[in-house]
């Protein structure tokens, strides 16, 4: 905007609005921007799928089960560290004179823990499980099993075990599950230990 002066030239003149409405505007987007600006900041750090928490949170709540399957395994109550548990309790040790890996899983099975003595004992929505390590000719396994052989839970506990090893033993899988039942169901669970 500007006015001719008496020799033609064009003088700008300074708007008085345009300053003002541009102070306004830059208030206002400070306003919108901030905020959401400080949420998809701290979005960011979550991944929204992700509700697993760990421990109590005060945002995501306790954490989950190792299974949302009827009758799977399912962590003690969130104070007990299972792992620690679990090395707080003497190795079960047997001789075997079987050398194949499936027989040596199926004694490790057989002479897995079912007391405080020698397993922790694992609450599930259908029966108890009992977790113990033990070692047949040195082969160490980690040994999840029912209070007794005739009863038997589904075979998918056992995947579900061989998938959190880790995190039920503190060590890693060195080989595959191997299980004492029907294709169905079973009353045991061994996988080999790697626990360096």
């Amino acid at each position: 905007m500007g006015v001719l002066d008496d020799s033609g030239l064009l003088l700008s003149t300074p708007c008085r609005y345009a300053s003002a409405t541009l102070s306004k505007m830059l208030t206002a987007m400070k306003k919108i921007l901030l905020p959401a600006l400080a949420v998809l900041t701290l979005s960011a750090c979550e991944d929204p799928f992700n509700r697993e928490g760990v421990g109590f949170t005060g945002i995501d709540g306790e954490p989950r089960t190792v299974s949302d399957v009827k009758g799977a395994v399912a962590f003690v109550p969130s104070a007990t560290n299972i792992p620690a548990e679990l090395a707080k309790l003497p190795t079960v040790q047997v001789s075997s004179d079987k050398t194949e890996l499936e027989k040596i899983a199926g004694v490790a099975i057989d002479n897995g823990g079912r007391t405080d003595a020698n397993a922790v004992q694992l609450e599930g929505s259908d029966t108890n499980m009992y977790l113990s390590t033990v070692s047949v000719n040195g082969k160490l396994f980690g040994v999840l099993r029912t209070e007794n052989n005739s009863t038997k839970v589904d075979n998918s506990i056992g995947s579900t075990f061989g998938n959190q090893t880790e995190r039920f033993t503190g060590c890693l899988a060195a080989g595959d599950v191997y299980r004492k039942g029907s294709s169905a169901r079973s009353a045991g669970f061994a996988v080999p230990l790697n626990c360096r």
